[in-house]
C-alpha cells in the first residue's frame, strides 16, 4: 500500500512538473509570437508622447520640449516587456523647420532593442493650424540572449544562437495636421524591414524580422464650461502579420491643471490615465492597463510613468499648458 502511494505521488509530481514546463513554454510562445507580430512598443499616454511615433510632431510645442517615459507591461510575467523612451524637440530659428531626437530601449524576454533616431519636420502655417511633414532616421541595435533560455526540447537549434549586437539603419516618416485644439497624424516610425538573424537554418525565427508599423492618430479638445475640457483621442495601428488594433481614450481636463481619463485597447486592455501640471512647464503622468486577454491570469497589469518638461520662453499667443 505504501509502495503504491509512493509511486502514485511520484507520478503526480512528474506530471505536475511536465505541466508546469508546458505551461511556461506555452506562455513564452504566446508572448514571443505576439511580440514578433508587433515588435514596436505601445504607449497608453501616446497623446502626450507623439514624437515617439510621428516625426511631424517635432516643434509643436514652439520651444524646447522633453518627455521621458517608462512602461512596465504585464507586471508579474517573467520576461514581460519594459520600455523607456526619451524625446526632445524644438523649432529652429526659422519656425517652419524643427528638429528632434528619440532614444528608446525596449526589452521583452531574451530580446533587447535600442533605437536612436533624429527627427526633422517642415511645417506649413495655415492660419491657426499647421501642416507638418516629418522624417526619422537613425539606427536600431538588436540583442538576443536566446541561448540563456531553457527550451522544452534540449538542443533546440532555435535557442542556441545569441545575437550580441546586430545594428541596422532605420528610417521613418509622418505627416500631421494640428492646431492647439486638434491633431490628425499618419506615420510609420520604422519603415525599413530588417531580419533578426542571418542564419538560414533559423528561418522559423528570422522570417518575421522587423516589420513596418503604421499609425493613424487623432484627437480634439471640447470646452465643457469655464474650467473643464474633454479630449477624445484615437490610435489605429497596422502591421503585416497581425490584425489591425486600435486605442480609444477619453480625457477630461480640470482647471487647466489635471487630466483624468480612461482608455480601451481593442480586445487587449482597458485602463486609466492621469496627468498633473506641477507648473506650466513641468508635468507628470501615470497610466495603468488591465489586460482583457488570457494574460490577466498571469499578470497584474501594466504601469506607465511619464515626465514632461518645456524649456525656454513661450512665443506670444501660445497657450500653456498644451492640450497634447
Amino acid at each position: 500500500m505504501n509502495m503504491r502511494s509512493t509511486a502514485t505521488r511520484n507520478m503526480h509530481e512528474q506530471m505536475n512538473s511536465i505541466a508546469k514546463r508546458i505551461k511556461g513554454t506555452a506562455l513564452t510562445l504566446l508572448l514571443t509570437t505576439g511580440l514578433f507580430a508587433q515588435q514596436d512598443p505601445q504607449f497608453t499616454q501616446y497623446m502626450f508622447n507623439l514624437l515617439a511615433i510621428n516625426p511631424a510632431y517635432a516643434g509643436s510645442a514652439d520651444r524646447v520640449s522633453l518627455k521621458a517615459l517608462s512602461r512596465h507591461q504585464w507586471v508579474g510575467f517573467e520576461g514581460a516587456p519594459t520600455t523607456q523612451t526619451l524625446t526632445v524637440h524644438s523649432p529652429l530659428g526659422r519656425e517652419s523647420i524643427a528638429l528632434g531626437g528619440t532614444v528608446m530601449r525596449d526589452s521583452h524576454g531574451p530580446i533587447t532593442q535600442y533605437t536612436f533616431m533624429a527627427d526633422f519636420a517642415y511645417r506649413i502655417f495655415m492660419g491657426d493650424a499647421k501642416l507638418a511633414f516629418g522624417l526619422k532616421g537613425g539606427l536600431n541595435l538588436f540583442q538576443g540572449q536566446f541561448a540563456d533560455l531553457s527550451p522544452l526540447v534540449q538542443g533546440d537549434q532555435v535557442f542556441q544562437q545569441n545575437v550580441s549586437t546586430k545594428m541596422d539603419p532605420q528610417f521613418g516618416f509622418g505627416v500631421m495636421y494640428y492646431s492647439d485644439r486638434y491633431f490628425l497624424g499618419l506615420s510609420t516610425p520604422k519603415l525599413l524591414r530588417t531580419e533578426f538573424f542571418e542564419t538560414d537554418s533559423l528561418a522559423f525565427v528570422s522570417s518575421p524580422g522587423q516589420r513596418p508599423h503604421y499609425f493613424l492618430t487623432g484627437g480634439y479638445v471640447f470646452d465643457m464650461g469655464l474650467y473643464h475640457k474633454f479630449k477624445p483621442t484615437f490610435l489605429v495601428k497596422a502591421v503585416q502579420g497581425a490584425p489591425i488594433s486600435f486605442d480609444l481614450s477619453a480625457n477630461f481636463l480640470f482647471y487647466e491643471k489635471f487630466w483624468l481619463g480612461a482608455m480601451y485597447r481593442h480586445t487587449d486592455a482597458v485602463g486609466a490615465l492621469a496627468q498633473y501640471y506641477i507648473t506650466d512647464d513641468l508635468s507628470v503622468g501615470y497610466a495603468y492597463d488591465y489586460p482583457l486577454s488570457t494574460l490577466r491570469n498571469y499578470s497584474g497589469g501594466s504601469h506607465e510613468v511619464m515626465l514632461g518638461l518645456d524649456l525656454g520662453k513661450k512665443p506670444k499667443g501660445i497657450r500653456s499648458p498644451r492640450y497634447f
